[in-house]
């Protein structure tokens, strides 16, 4: 045989494929003709009768994708036809790994956007053959995945060389060898799962993991490593997935890296190694069986998995895994409920018999006994069979069985991705898609093709439930999870009631909720499929917290509300630490609960790893609102889509605050970020559409000012924003320049009771922030909007102690930039001013007199209220403030948080031991407070609280119990309350 033979489209037997009916023959030998107008080689094919005629024109019958690609690039065709296939896919291969390279007699790189265009014509071409080739069965499925495989890889390792050269052009990086931009640039992309393993599916996501040594050398700073890597991860996710003219490239999911709730999409190799010896779960041992370089520092990838073999391979027979690998599946043990597996709408992946099983009845023996047999530590599935054979793990016949079903079924799940290059393993619910599907395999019809197909999965089911049978011997955790049928099954209920629930009748009523597809969450047969896998995972966790049959009904009730579960549920079926997160938050945090509940899109932001893999500063919370509003083409839209963004970033902040990500005190800096940035959209929008209607005031310009802990940024979950508005204009005009024209105290003030309506009016998705005024000069009796003369008249002529001791924590939000400085003149000035020190010590003791009297504490956990509590530190600081000036202290302590103005003040006017104990004192009071308010509303009782959030707290609080944080409590609160007394005396 020469080396085309068997190689071209011309080879194939006659009678291959048949198309799928006569009306979609007519329709694709229609386009066929279409084509041969241009194309002499289409104008031969169809003109005589041939095998390889009536294949082409059954091909492009049963695959709508395939005929698209044909009438797009009709040389394509000609190509496929004329030329040997193998050759043509392994030029394309090195066309998408050259993507980054210039072009031929050409100096100049590609830009990104030419790089993304190469990329995508290769894979659109390079799929086009296989397809033919392996609905031709001149590839089988081997060849085909390993086609796919190192296609992604070639397109992979293009633009990772394309990320790294640009960005050493830009001066950024300094890459060793321009040439070879990846070697030795520490940059390790590891591919995972079937990429990994070299078996890709035809229209699969790429699942990749990527760290980077900081130390490697090409970062001039190392300590930058963290922003550059995970910035070019971003843009290589869009430089592979976004849809072009071109099409895209292949999906790609990071989501396989550590705790990807909460990091970034690049990880230091030394951080993933600390993670993985301390925290990796089974699940993950499992996905790195198949890691591999797939691009970047080829080097460093190997080095790399050849570190992490002691966190896959344990050294000793590693049973107890099998139960935590196959959590996922643990109603095997209920299927004797069921009756036939059914071949309409069938999971080929992951229903029962599918592919999954047979890669998990691989994957659990080779972590049990991996370490121990290196041979076993293969990653094709096939491979493996054969290696555990050699091994004596399973008999050859198992291993020809099961390698037998896992090549049908990658065929099977290829030609229902061929038919509309759609990333899905469901067989089609009606008689003429599945006619499809057995015309493409090459069976005569549905009835063939139905008792192959049922034949092989329940061969699959069989062999995998013999593992499950041993599996049921050696593993610590046993039990049934039936939740089929209409009644209770006794040995389930006596599961769910070892698994830590009171109510197992209940809780096994709300699964077979879940299961009748009762939500709209729940409808799809894909979705059903993905929670019921989970089942068995989401009630082990649940049932570990208490109060167990709470947080599970709480997170039926935020399922129930969701629009969609796919997306999710295969998210936590992935995504341990994000399961944990979910019951953490239905056992912990019963305010966040509610709100998911109330409102599942808040929790959308958790599904995109992005969202979370960066801290909540101001400039990352603006960028995201840019974007967030920019769809907005009128007010009620805006205001309406700022509503959304603020529930979702304050939700997002929220997760990070209980799981640690961050403390108290930059939860309160975020929660601020947002409001700051909120009100001035909110403003911005309020003046476009008051000129609309008002015009224009002459020298009208307007600022806001936040008060209180919108101030100081000190705002916590559920804060309400304590705002002024001010304004100025020209002296010389009367009214505004619009149609409906309003003199000056009628036109600010329309200007500042829409911005109140924007912030605070209840609309279909909630309300932004309750609005607090009373702080603008004469309280509620004033105006609601203030002149910037005025309100410098006031400050200086009438206002209370109590008043310049809000304002020492007033900061100008946004506005016109020259009002603004005007405004913070005035405060300065205002705050300046030498006073009476003994009259405004003794203004402060009554103040805070009366507010002990009128709102006392209801307990020690009342921590603004308490004797030495918030309180009494906020008012030590905003006392020093107003006497700093008579004290000869000039220090500007405006825009600050109250731990800032103590650092300042309390320098030069207090004890050293005094201030630090306040400032010890209000670090323990804000992560707690802020917990609480995160969590609950209404007042801490620890009797009547989530142990999880009691948990959290303690945490917080850095100590071991409740018991001892209430003693800490106790003892700082009586500290401050004599710092207090010993500042302005008692």
């Amino acid at each position: 045989m020469t080396k085309t033979q068997g190689d071209m489209l011309r080879d194939v037997p006659s009678g291959r494929l048949r198309p799928l009916n006569q009306t979609e023959m007519k329709s694709a030998l229609a386009d066929l003709r279409q084509i041969a107008a241009a194309e002499p080689a289409i104008a031969t094919l169809l003109a005589g009768e041939s095998a390889l005629r009536d294949f082409v024109v059954a091909a492009l019958s049963l695959s709508p994708h395939l005929r698209e690609t044909a009438n797009l690039e009709p040389s394509l065709l000609v190509a496929a036809i004329d030329k040997p296939l193998s050759p043509q896919i392994e030029t394309l291969v090195q066309q998408a790994r050259n993507a980054w390279r210039p072009a031929e007699g050409e100096d100049q790189s590609p830009s990104e956007s030419e790089v993304m265009s190469r990329l995508r014509v290769a894979k659109r071409r390079a799929s086009f053959l296989a397809a033919l080739a392996d609905l031709a069965r001149i590839h089988d499925g081997r060849t085909t995945t390993r086609w796919l495989s190192e296609l992604a890889e070639a397109a992979i390792s293009a633009a990772i060389d394309h990320l790294l050269f640009s960005s050493h052009e830009a001066g950024k990086i300094s890459v060793a060898d321009p040439a070879a931009p990846s070697r030795n640039s520490g940059l390790i992309v590891l591919g995972m799962g079937k990429l990994g393993a070299k078996e890709l599916n035809y229209s699969s996501d790429i699942d990749l993991v990527i760290f980077f040594d900081e130390m490697a050398g090409i970062v001039p700073n190392p300590e930058d490593a963290i922003d550059i890597f995970p910035r070019l991860m971003r843009r290589l996710v869009r430089i592979l997935q976004e849809r072009t003219a071109d099409g895209y490239v292949f999906r790609t999911d990071l989501r396989l890296r550590p705790d990807p709730g909460s990091t970034p999409l690049a990880i230091p190799v030394d951080a993933a190694m600390i993670y993985y010896e301390g925290r990796g779960q089974n699940w993950e041992r499992a996905a790195f069986i198949k890691a591999r370089p797939v691009g970047g520092d080829v080097a460093a990838g190997q080095a790399f998995i050849r570190d992490l073999v002691p966190f896959v391979f344990r050294k000793y027979l590693d049973y107890a895994a099998i139960a935590d690998i196959h959590s996922i599946k643990r109603q095997i043990h209920a299927h004797k409920g069921h009756g036939a597996i059914a071949v309409k709408g069938h999971n080929v992946k992951l229903g029962r018999g599918g592919i999954r099983e047979i890669e998990f009845f691989v994957q659990t023996q080779q972590l049990i006994a991996g370490g121990r047999m290196p041979a076993l530590r293969s990653r094709a599935t096939e491979e493996t069979l054969a290696e555990l054979t050699i091994a004596k793990w399973i008999d050859a016949e198992t291993r020809d069985e099961l390698a037998a079903a896992y090549w049908f079924l990658r065929d099977v799940e290829h030609r229902i991705q061929m038919v509309r290059d759609e990333q899905t393993h469901l067989l089609p619910e009606t008689d003429a898609e599945l006619r499809r599907i057995a015309f493409m395999m090459g069976f005569p019809d549905v009835p063939a093709f139905s008792e192959a197909l049922v034949s092989t999965l329940k061969t699959v089911e069989r062999r995998y439930a013999r593992l499950f049978e041993q599996e049921t011997k050696l593993s610590s955790e046993t039990g049934n999870l039936v939740f089929t049928g209409q009644g209770d099954d006794p040995d389930t209920l006596e599961t769910l009631r070892h698994l830590g629930f009171e109510r197992p009748s209940d809780i096994a009523n709300v699964i077979r909720t879940w299961h009748y597809g009762r939500y709209r969450a729940t409808q799809s047969v894909e979705a059903r499929e993905r929670l019921t896998e989970l089942t068995p995972e989401l009630l082990r966790v649940f049932g570990e917290s208490k109060r167990a049959d709470k947080a599970l009904l709480r997170f039926d009730s935020f399922i129930s509300g969701l629009p969609a579960g796919i997306q999710l549920f295969s998210l936590l079926g992935t995504n341990p630490a994000l399961l944990s997160l979910i019951v953490n938050i239905m056992s912990s945090a019963p305010r966040l609960a509610e709100i998911i509940a109330a409102k599942p899109h808040v929790f959308d932001g958790m599904l995109d790893p992005s969202l979370m893999a960066e801290l909540p500063t101001r400039d990352y919370l603006a960028e995201r609102l840019k974007s967030f509003l920019a769809p907005a083409r009128h007010y009620e839209e805006t205001l309406d889509l700022l509503r959304i963004f603020a529930s979702e970033q304050r939700f997002l902040i929220g997760i990070r605050l209980l799981t640690g990500a961050i403390g108290g005190g930059m939860a309160a800096r975020a929660f601020t970020y947002l409001a700051d940035l909120i009100v001035e959209a909110a403003l911005d929008a309020v003046m476009k559409e008051i000129r609309a209607a008002h015009g224009e005031y002459p020298g009208g310009r307007v600022a806001v000012v936040g008060m209180g802990k919108l101030g100081s940024f000190e705002l916590s979950a559920g804060s309400d924003i304590d705002i002024i508005l001010l304004y100025d204009y020209d002296d010389t005009a009367g009214e505004s320049s619009g149609s409906k024209p309003l003199d000056a105290t009628r036109y600010f003030t329309r200007i500042t009771q829409r911005l109140i309506a924007a912030l605070s009016a209840p609309t279909a998705e909630g309300v932004l922030y309750e609005v607090d005024m009373r702080l603008r000069p004469s309280g509620n009796k004033g105006p609601v909007a203030t002149r910037i003369n005025s309100f410098e008249k006031y400050q200086r002529e009438e206002a209370w102690t109590w008043e310049h001791m809000a304002l020492s924590r007033a900061r100008l939000i946004c506005g016109d930039e020259e009002l603004v400085n005007d405004a913070e003149r005035v405060i300065g000035e205002a705050l300046s001013t030498k006073r009476d020190v003994a009259k405004i010590a003794k203004d402060v003791r009554e103040m805070r007199a009366l507010i002990e009297q009128e709102k006392p504490p209801e307990s020690i956990w009342d921590l603004k209220l308490i004797p030495g509590g918030l309180i009494d530190i906020e008012f030590t600081a905003q006392y020093l403030r107003l006497i700093a000036p008579a004290r000869g202290v000039g220090i500007d302590a405006n825009g600050l948080s109250t731990a800032e103005a103590l650092k300042l003040l309390g320098g030069s006017l207090m004890d050293r031991n005094d201030l630090e104990v306040c400032l010890e004192a209000l670090q323990l009071y804000t992560e707690v407070s802020q917990l609480i308010r995160l969590c609950i509303d209404g007042t801490f009782d620890p009797k009547n609280t989530p142990s999880g959030l009691i948990e959290l707290v303690c945490r917080a609080g850095d100590c071991p119990d409740i018991r001892m944080l209430e003693a800490e409590l106790k003892r700082l609160s009586k500290a401050v309350r004599k710092v207090f007394q010993a500042t302005v005396g008692s």
